[in-house]
């Protein structure tokens, strides 16, 4: 569990760089087929939808995550964790995600995310 832990701290804060830098390429190694997310707009994308909207460089800066909790059942975890951000007119902002996650032929994949501002 701890080498589940580890990787799944690594993979949380890829996913958080991979939204601050618009990594398509990491978000494609570490998104399952049938990833889905929910964003703050209420509207629910697949993992195409979602490769699409994080290939436009997003407006904020200096996003971190913050209260990370990592929760492993088996082949399944979940990440909840909250975030700060400086919006495009400079003023500091904050939200939620959790992400959930599958081992899937020996390798931790995101298969659902959750956003909220």
């Amino acid at each position: 569990m701890t080498d589940d832990l580890a990787e799944l701290t690594s993979l949380n804060r890829d996913y958080v760089n991979s939204v601050q830098t618009s990594d398509v390429k990491r978000f494609d190694e570490i998104l399952a087929d049938d990833f889905y997310c929910s964003n703050p707009d209420k509207s629910l994308v697949d993992r195409a939808g979602f490769l699409k909207q994080t290939a436009v460089p997003v407006a904020i800066r200096d996003l971190e995550a913050h209260d990370v909790r990592i929760r492993v059942m088996g082949n399944f975890a979940i990440i909840h964790a909250a975030t700060s951000y400086i919006t495009p007119d400079g003023k500091p902002a904050a939200g939620r995600y959790t992400d959930c996650w599958a081992r899937q032929n020996g390798r931790w994949l995101a298969v659902s995310a959750h956003v909220s501002r």
